[in-house]
């Protein structure tokens, strides 16, 4: 099993930056590939970003390539999202999540979830 907990949220001023931060706990980290996803209120729960279980291969969304990068360290059990040029529609409730082994942008296919971390930008 693995257990997933957020950190550093928070408000940022748009155009700013904030690093999020998702600690896992389990032997096997190593051996998941990483998502971040976030849920603006009254919408669907989209994903952000994935990285594969090595770290060698990262994915994003349209919507934040170029402004946010997924990053892990397996030494430390911790996955990391830089979110850079914060813009006002990045506002949401952001989770990690861990897959076995291959990434994937479609959260269902993510097995294990942490319980969220608020990002709120003001414009």
């Amino acid at each position: 099993q693995v257990q997933l907990v957020e950190s550093g949220g928070g408000l940022v001023q748009a155009g700013g930056s904030l690093r999020l931060s998702c600690a896992a706990s389990g032997r096997t980290f190593r051996n998941y590939a990483m998502g971040w996803f976030r849920q603006a209120p009254g919408k669907e729960r989209d994903f952000v970003a994935a990285i594969t279980w090595s770290g060698e291969s990262t994915y994003a969304a349209d919507s934040v390539k170029g402004r946010f990068t997924i990053s892990r360290d397996n030494a430390k059990n911790t996955v990391f999202l830089q979110m850079n040029s914060a813009k006002a529609e990045d506002t949401a409730i952001y989770y990690c999540a861990a897959k076995w082994v291959t990434t994937s942008p479609y959260s269902y296919e993510y097995e294990y979830w942490g319980q969220g971390t608020q990002v709120t930008v003001s414009s």
